[in-house]
């Protein structure tokens, strides 16, 4: 399984064959003291949910990396630096940079972090990212990296759909949101569309300070 290192530095992977409910459900039959229908949950809760799929249980299986953490959300995360000093409280203001990439979607990055962007992401170095945690006005897994990072940390993290953006109205409601036109428009190429294009994204967060609540 290619890593997400290979995934951003340009390399495609071939996607997995899509399974039918024909072939899921008999399977998950056969585990020993659930329900045919828990035992189908169980299965199809592995599967990444896309939008062309939906009603017909199946879809493309979920990717899973080693030396990630798995919090039981389903998110998974790697410190590439570990910081010093006291977790972030919820009401804190926390100070971050950040970049992202369409992990699912060819690993396209849509914003760039704390160095110069290339392409026509060309421009100055963005203003760090602010938001009160637990106010609910960034992803949710912002929220969770966050609330267990200290300053001065890097961490790595490995987004599903549901921890994501907003499924449904405008995802801009929630931050944080690319800083240029060309990084919007690559993110929401992947985050609009409603065919088979796997929404899963990585981001790497630094947590840069933190302002605890007056």
């Amino acid at each position: 399984m290619p890593s997400p290192d290979a995934l951003l530095s340009g390399h495609t992977r071939r996607r997995e064959m899509l399974l039918g409910a024909a072939m899921l459900l008999p399977a998950a039959g056969l585990l020993v003291g659930v329900s045919p229908a828990e035992a189908a949950d169980a299965v199809i809760s592995k599967y990444e949910p896309m939008d062309a799929l939906k009603g017909k249980d199946y879809g493309k299986p979920r990717m899973t990396y080693k030396d990630y953490t798995t919090t039981p959300s389903g998110l998974q995360y790697q410190d590439l630096k570990v910081g010093e000093g006291d977790l972030p409280q919820p009401g804190d203001t926390v100070v971050i940079d950040w970049d992202g990439y369409t992990i699912g979607y060819y690993g396209r990055p849509f914003e760039a972090r704390n160095k110069p962007k290339g392409s026509s992401f060309t421009g100055d170095n963005k203003d760090f990212y602010r938001f009160v945690l637990g106010e609910g006005k960034v992803i949710p897994a912002f929220e969770e990296a966050v609330a267990s990072m200290k300053p001065g940390g890097i961490r790595r993290i490995i987004v599903p759909v549901e921890l994501g953006y907003p499924e449904t109205g405008d995802w801009r409601r929630l931050g944080p949101k690319p800083s240029t036109f060309a990084g919007d428009r690559a993110l929401d190429f992947v985050l609009a569309n409603k065919g088979m294009i796997d929404k899963t994204l990585l981001f790497d967060v630094e947590l840069v300070r933190v302002q605890p609540r007056k």
